[in-house]
């Protein structure tokens, strides 16, 4: 698939933008503040209605402005997909092809990105949040009934949460009551933890024979999954069965702390290289090589399993890596790939690999194309 046309209105520093662009490598270039990642994040906003940098919408929308718009027109392989998602304070509204869809879980999925930017290093040392919201955008626009089941686990958690909080745990409480938000949280949240598991194992796969490649061999990368409680590779019957005993066990817990303790709300994937955790022992170029192997690796398994390769966005990261890296990623996107790239600069980029790129020149919100 690919981006044909890309449209902007009131979308941050854009009042209006409508932009034509190359279905192979397309190049923005200019100085930081002039609205190269602004681009790229519309992008992604459209392909899954969030931000990579921001979770309040408000500042998505022009200066002064009630709305934003961003329209795509994306050619897939079954043909041609118009897009639009409208942001405002009352919130989103997504079409596809004119046809407004009644939840946002129905419109992602329409096109895939996967975006690698400075900050997906988090992903690898950060905190265990941002490895499960990595997991659940990722799998949320490759299986939407994944993003049905999170915001039906993430309304539970917050009933029950918001009864053990209430509940006085020295005189008594609703067991009944309890017992059916148990049920409720480990019917979705088994679901949530089947996916999950089945797609750090596909994601393994790759990424271990990508990061060879990187590595020459002399790496070996593995991914795991660390749920909250051992069992999830169970079949998902007995799994839900465990996840209840688990909910029981702790029970008394959750009421003093006030808290679930317990779920995919607590999971966590752990990066190893060569046997050693890459957060705690691996060197900042290993921590950089292991993020760039897991968005590699990401592009093969969204094809996998939609059909076609995504977008693939690359915010300013092409001159944070040697000639060794940036080698191996153009490789990987060249003539398969349509690929959206900013840099303040051309100088730090091996551009002769960059075959047909078509360049723009970015300042202040505006484009102008090399010849």
């Amino acid at each position: 698939m690919f981006l044909k046309k890309l449209a902007l209105s009131h979308y941050r520093n854009y009042e209006q933008l409508t932009l034509e662009v190359n279905s192979g490598v397309n190049l923005f270039v200019g100085q930081n503040a002039q609205g190269k990642t602004n681009l790229l994040e519309a992008i992604y906003v459209l392909a899954l209605t969030k931000s990579h940098r921001t979770h309040q919408d408000r500042e998505l929308i022009g200066w002064n402005q009630d709305e934003a718009m961003i329209q795509g027109e994306v050619d897939k392989k079954y043909g041609a997909v118009n897009l639009s998602l409208s942001l405002s304070k009352q919130g989103k509204k997504a079409r596809v092809n004119g046809l407004e869809q009644r939840r946002l879980s129905e419109f992602i999925g329409s096109f895939n990105v996967v975006m690698f930017a400075p900050e997906d290093l988090e992903i690898v040392k950060g905190a265990p949040g941002i490895r499960r919201r990595f997991l659940d955008m990722e799998i949320g626009q490759v299986f939407p009934s994944y993003l049905y089941e999170s915001m039906q686990y993430q309304k539970v958690l917050t009933q029950r949460n918001n009864f053990l909080k209430q509940a006085d745990f020295g005189k008594g409480v609703d067991e009944t009551l309890l017992s059916i938000w148990d049920e409720q949280l480990a019917r979705h949240g088994t679901k949530i933890m089947k996916k999950r598991q089945s797609f750090i194992e596909k994601l393994q796969g790759w990424a271990e024979r990508i990061h060879a490649g990187i590595t020459a061999g002399q790496e070996a990368l593995h991914i795991q999954y660390k749920p909250s409680f051992a069992g999830a590779e169970q079949e998902e019957t007995i799994l839900f069965d465990n996840f209840m005993v688990q909910l029981n066990k702790v029970r008394n817990q959750d009421l003093r702390r006030g808290t679930t303790l317990i779920g995919p709300h607590r999971d966590d994937m752990v990066f190893s290289i060569n046997g050693k955790e890459a957060h705690i022992f691996g060197s900042q170029g290993q921590q950089r090589t292991t993020a760039l192997s897991l968005k590699l690796a990401e592009l093969e398994l969204i094809r996998e399993e939609a059909g076609e390769y995504p977008i693939l966005l690359l915010d300013d990261v092409l001159s944070e890596l040697d000639r060794n890296r940036q080698t191996q990623l153009i490789e990987t996107f060249q003539d398969k790939v349509q690929t959206f790239i900013t840099t303040t600069g051309t100088e730090s980029l091996d551009t002769s690999r960059l075959r047909d790129a078509a360049v723009y020149r970015v300042k202040n919100g505006g484009f102008e194309m090399d010849r």
